[in-house]
């Protein structure tokens, strides 16, 4: 008797399964490790394994679960650019939420080959979301945007959800470009979409030529820091450094919630989320926490960031609070994070080398 009710309860429960676009990238690869940690979600990573995407950073986490956790999860190759033929779609199978993820985030290499972001960016989320939009099982699918797309902040300005776009590089522009029509596919086939902007995420595996792996090996070998700064060089940038897995925490958290679409007559029916840090720190900070947890001396020097980093802004700044007040989501301290990453990349240094 026990048997046969175990078996008729196996048949009437359906696994969920999840598609991850660029999931072999820095926060997609930390977003499924903790997905087939903390469900039993089937999971499949469509990449095409470009200069951010490194099968390596899933080899890791993957080795530290479970076979059983391991076997929910594969990896589909294609590039988004491509429209998704029937071949792919049949690889995917049945899919109930759509994370994308996939996308070309590197601001200078956008300043120098803009029309390449606005492939992957763009047209590759076109794509994307006219294969979701056919989709009968389709219960969510997240697009994540950036902050950038807000622009540079003054000082005492956290920008909302809903505040006007200021792009300020191709990067941000291509990235707007999604969210627009993301926003457009939901409005003409009733998707259930929802939109995040995340800034400044950092953790283990990182690629090392973002700021924080390079504060890490500069300092570990000696050498000096460069923290970008106002003209005057008298102020640090600054930004609302978040953990990748508080990310990945806010991602299962908007997957799992049950808020309903706005559709009060303002005509605005998306839902978009800022997921940020829960402490603005500015570069020099930054750097500092990270010479205290490998107790060196921190050698560094201001540069304009102006005439350094053309397309760069020297202050990013968004408000959280919806995610706080409407889905009772909170970030961890992000100081106790910094000195976690710094410890588990001084033991994993090969990660620095890639």
């Amino acid at each position: 008797m026990i048997a046969l009710y175990t078996m008729i309860f196996d048949e009437e429960y359906i696994m969920k399964r999840v598609l991850v676009t660029g999931g072999a990238g820095f926060i997609a690869h930390h977003t499924i490790s903790e997905i087939l940690r903390r469900t039993d979600w089937e999971i499949v990573s469509l990449d095409r394994l470009d200069y951010s995407g490194n099968l390596n950073r899933l080899h890791d986490v993957l080795s530290d679960l479970t076979d059983a956790q391991r076997k929910r999860f594969r990896v589909v190759y294609h590039d988004l650019k491509a429209e998704l033929n029937p071949m792919i779609t049949a690889d995917i199978g049945r899919i109930d939420y759509v994370i994308h993820m996939a996308a070309g985030s590197h601001v200078d290499r956008s300043i120098d080959h803009p029309m390449e972001f606005v492939m992957d960016n763009v047209v590759g989320t076109c794509n994307l979301l006219n294969y979701a939009r056919q989709l009968d099982s389709l219960e969510r699918l997240i697009y994540f945007s950036t902050d950038e797309v807000f622009g540079p902040a003054p000082e005492g300005v956290k920008y909302k959800e809903y505040d006007r776009y200021n792009c300020t590089n191709p990067y941000s522009a291509s990235k707007a470009g999604g969210e627009e029509l993301a926003v457009a596919f939901e409005n003409s086939y009733d998707m259930p979409i929802y939109i995040t902007h995340t800034m400044n995420v950092f953790g283990e595996r990182q690629h090392p030529e973002k700021f924080i792996p390079m504060c890490i090996r500069n300092i570990r070998d000696g050498k000096s820091v460069t923290v970008h700064s106002n003209s005057e060089k008298t102020k640090a940038g600054s930004r609302h450094y978040i953990h990748a897995n508080d990310v990945a925490d806010a991602t299962l958290t908007l997957i799992q919630s049950d808020f309903q679409r706005n559709d009060d007559g303002t005509g605005i029916r998306s839902q978009k989320f800022n997921i940020v840090g829960a402490e603005e720190l500015d570069n020099l900070e930054v750097a500092k926490i990270i010479a205290e947890a490998q107790g060196k001396e921190l050698k560094y020097e201001m540069v304009d960031f102006h005439s350094s980093r053309p397309g760069h802004d020297l202050r990013y700044a968004m408000c959280g609070e919806r995610m706080k007040d409407q889905l009772n989501w909170e970030p961890k301290p992000v100081r106790e994070r910094l000195a976690e990453v710094t410890n588990w990349t001084l033991e994993n240094t090969r990660w620095l080398d890639i």
